[in-house]
């Protein structure tokens, strides 16, 4: 068969924070040749699949020969002369081959980006565009952007708790639109910011880092932005927020300290009480993370008192993971779970977990992470999924707009049959 796989070869590459990461390329007996170059956390759930690195004197021990070498080795030696349309067979067979609960023997990093690259050799192969060779004829779907506007937490060097601000413009007509609302309320904060003697840097996501006097100062200032840029907050623009809650939580339970802004130690019903304050004040429509990844009764109060008002998206808690994602909707810890590829490290994985999702009634936010590349997998796989709103970074840095320029495409090929809706 002409979809046969011939050969997978592998290269250590960087990410968009220079540190090194695999991209692999799959060649197929037809000719079609395919590469996909796999994404990095920097805020990780303790029960992601593992990143195998070297550990050696090279770039800190952040290398990835070892997973290289297993791509070329191991992993070919077993898929070569497997058919790159049977997604499952292979992603499973890598699996097997691994034999651990974390893909920590092969390298979650070096079996991920086989994956990806034997989809895109596949959907190529067969002349149709990724999303819908992953989605099927009717992936028309086009995620509302939920743009990083501003970092704090272990995403950037600054006096703001929370890891991540987010601009969602829900009240857009098309995702062309809307990332034009997000795009220009992302140059009028940078203004407002100048204005006032803070920090336009930026940090790992593109979002701007600045010295703010609270963690509620910086969502006012997005708040002024909208605004200032001509949109109704709550109609046009709406935020979401990413506490990244394991991030100053010392053991991922219980015990929270907001120490970068001063604020101090609080409790879990501390925090809900905090942020049943700000849904009164301010127009958010998403909150991620709220509390740690070990707290799930934190979680469960919160939905419960939450839920019907917002999305509730557990991250690190869930881990794109279906075990913990059943347990979730069991306890009914959540409405909403993060999907992230390399949480996992096979597309087929993230695909039942997105199908778990979607059967118990939650939502799913797809999401990029904090160490990129210019691969566009990413925007292809949030179509495929029909899941409405999607997670890829700031308007700047050129590993964020690739996936943003590559949905415009998208809506564009779709040529009117595209559909732009939050829910």
């Amino acid at each position: 068969m002409d979809t046969l796989i011939e050969s997978i070869y592998a290269l250590e590459i960087l990410d968009s924070r220079g540190n090194p990461t695999v991209r692999v390329y799959v060649e197929l007996f037809d000719g079609t040749r395919a590469y996909a170059s796999v994404p990095s956390g920097a805020s990780t759930g303790q029960n992601e699949a593992l990143e195998l690195r070297d550990g050696d004197e090279r770039y800190g021990g952040k290398g990835v020969q070892k997973a290289v070498e297993n791509v070329i080795t191991t992993i070919a030696d077993a898929l070569e002369g497997m058919d790159a349309t049977q997604q499952k067979e292979i992603d499973y067979t890598m699996i097997e081959l691994d034999g651990t609960d974390n893909k920590s023997k092969l390298g979650a990093n070096a079996i991920l980006g086989v994956s990806m690259a034997v989809a895109k050799a596949a959907a190529q192969s067969l002349d149709l565009p990724l999303y819908q060779y992953l989605g099927g004829t009717n992936a028309v779907r086009i995620p509302v952007p939920c743009m990083n506007i501003l970092n704090g937490g272990e995403h950037a060097d600054n006096s703001v708790d929370f890891q991540e601000f987010m601009l969602v413009p829900h009240g857009a007509p098309s995702f062309k639109e809307g990332l034009r609302y997000v795009a220009e309320t992302f140059h009028i904060l940078k203004g407002i910011l100048k204005e006032r003697g803070l920090a336009t840097s930026v940090g790992d996501e593109g979002g701007f880092a600045p010295d703010c006097e609270s963690n509620e100062a910086a969502i006012e200032l997005i708040i002024e932005a909208i605004e200032k840029a001509g949109y109704k907050p709550g109609k046009d623009l709406s935020v979401a927020v990413d506490n990244a809650a394991n991030s100053f939580c010392s053991n991922l339970k219980d015990n929270y300290d907001l120490v970068w802004s001063g604020r101090g130690k609080m409790t879990s019903d501390d925090l809900i009480a905090l942020t049943g304050e700000w849904l009164d004040k301010y127009p958010i429509i998403l909150w991620e993370d709220p509390l740690a990844e070990k707290d799930w009764d934190g979680f469960a109060k919160f939905t419960a008192k939450y839920g019907d008002r917002i999305e509730v998206v557990g991250d690190d808690i869930f881990v794109t993971n279906t075990k913990y994602i059943k347990e979730g909707i069991e306890r009914k810890t959540a409405n909403s779970c993060l999907i992230k590829l390399n949480q996992i490290g096979t597309v087929t994985e993230t695909i039942e977990a997105v199908r778990m999702c979607r059967e118990a009634g939650w939502r799913y936010f797809l999401s990029h992470r904090s160490g990129e590349t210019e691969d566009t997998f990413l925007a292809d796989f949030a179509v495929a999924m029909d899941g409405g709103h999607l997670k890829t970074g700031s308007a700047c840095r050129g590993e964020r707009i690739a996936k943003y320029n590559r949905l415009l495409e998208i809506e564009h090929e779709l040529a009117g049959r595209s559909e732009y809706r939050w829910k």
